[in-house]
């Protein structure tokens, strides 16, 4: 009998930065090249091409991709660039004049075909896989037990601090029917988990109208509300991100009193002095805010609310700054991470008069995370003695522990809750948890028997 030996498939390895909007755009990527015959490689060394997705939100993210892809033609040396960043194609070339290629965002045929080019693919019948279309629901960057389901992309947004509608173009809504479809895959495959995101939820159909498309026998229209219900349906967790405070998201809330969809949102205020906000181009009603807060909290009293807040905005005064943190603290709000001000290249912003010193942006930033770790921790230690559902992350089969989040934890930016006497638990398990202890982000308890 002759032995065949089949040609080693190119191999690919990538540097995923930013969000997890991009993370999903690096899982599109290279499910599209493991379709092609592509492996991926762990390391630089035995990647015949190294994929940088880069992140350009901000002058440090850029400084970060900049470092990252010389780390990659330095350890390697072929790269191809893609990602918020490639809109920068002049200042990446003018550096690292030997990359390959540079594209944009959600450009995935041009990236592809430059990996192809860099690395052609050999065509194999006994190595190809299948069409993209049937790979279910694809590679995945993140665990087997929680996936990011990205419902649009770009923004409609004119937010004085921000460049995304230039970076990623006007919002593009996927059809309600294609999301769902894409859910009911990871969820068969595994997820328990379904983190949505966009860089706009609340907007979610506008550009499509609202209208409504065939689903399951029924009609189904491009709306969040509609779609959350909907994810519900699927039996498993599911957390909405970067939820703008429009008012139809006030129906979203009996859902979540519902159990359909996690008790948890992800809206990002960025300040609350209204001269501020109106100077930021931002919602200006920060009274109607607080009042929705306590509507929220009456109707799911279990809602966990985290946000994101630029300190240091040109023309913030420390009056204004002390109007957020006394807003923050009548907002008791449970997870809060907040920003420096950095004038990026293209934003309204960098127009404005009276910027603010480094070093008070400095004193401001660090007297806001103050506040919030105190607030959390008083949040957190009123949980101890509870029983929380918690969806376990990680396991040491060693010590006996694990690591895991509660309903109010998203992975990466939130807390978590670690377990002891964790012996026969799983990544993906979810198990009911007696809360013994806490500190100022984290949970520490053990399973209930």
């Amino acid at each position: 009998m002759t032995l065949m030996t089949l040609p080693r498939a190119p191999r690919v390895g990538l540097v995923s930065l930013g969000c997890p909007k991009a993370l999903v755009d690096s899982e599109r990527i290279m499910t599209k090249l493991r379709a092609d015959g592509y492996d991926m490689s762990p390391d630089y060394a035995g990647a015949d091409v190294v994929l940088v997705n880069t992140c350009g939100f901000l002058d440090s993210a850029k400084a970060e991709s900049l470092e990252a892809i010389g780390e990659a033609i330095a350890e390697n040396g072929r790269v191809v660039v893609t990602g918020c960043m490639g809109k920068d194609a002049d200042v990446i070339r003018s550096r690292f004049p030997g990359v390959l290629a540079v594209t944009g965002p959600q450009q995935y045929d041009e990236v592809v075909a430059a990996v192809h080019e860099a690395a052609p693919p050999v065509p194999n019948a006994f190595l190809d896989l299948v069409p993209a279309a049937n790979l279910g629901p694809g590679l995945k960057l993140t665990p087997r037990h929680y996936s990011y389901v990205k419902i649009s992309e770009g923004c409609n947004h004119r937010c004085a601090f921000c460049i995304i509608p230039s970076l990623r173009g006007e919002l593009v809504s996927r059809r309600p029917d294609a999301i769902l479809r894409e859910a009911e895959k990871l969820v068969a495959a595994g997820t328990r988990e379904l983190l949505v995101i966009s860089q706009d939820t609340s907007a979610y159909g506008v550009d499509l109208r609202h209208s409504a498309w065939p689903w399951k026998g029924r009609e189904v229209r491009a709306h969040m509300t509609d779609l959350a219900r909907e994810l519900g349906q699927l039996g498993v967790w599911v957390r909405l991100h970067y939820v703008y405070p429009y008012p139809h998201v006030d129906r979203v809330i009996p859902l979540m009193a519902e159990g359909l969809v996690l008790p948890y949102l992800d809206i990002p205020f960025q300040h609350a002095s209204p001269k501020i906000l109106r100077s930021m181009r931002r919602p200006a009603n920060d009274a109607r805010v607080l009042q929705r807060i306590v509507e929220w909290r009456s109707i799911c009293p279990e809602i966990a609310l985290r946000s994101s807040f630029v300190v240091g905005f040109p023309g913030e005064t420390e009056e204004d700054f002390q109007y957020l943190l006394d807003w923050l603290e009548v907002a008791q709000l449970d997870r809060v991470g907040a920003f420096r001000f950095e004038p990026v290249e293209g934003a309204a912003a960098n127009a404005l008069p009276d910027p603010v010193p480094d070093e008070v942006k400095q004193q401001r930033f660090d007297r806001i995370m103050e506040l919030s770790a105190r607030i959390s921790a008083e949040k957190l230690r009123s949980k101890i003695g509870k029983s929380l559902e918690v969806l376990i992350d990680s396991v040491d089969k060693e010590t006996g522990g694990a690591s895991g989040r509660s309903k109010a934890d998203a992975p990466e930016i939130d807390g978590e809750v670690h377990l002891r006497d964790s012996a026969g638990l799983n990544p993906g398990d979810i198990v009911p948890v007696r809360i013994e202890d806490s500190d100022e982000h984290d949970l520490y308890g053990v399973p209930v028997t």
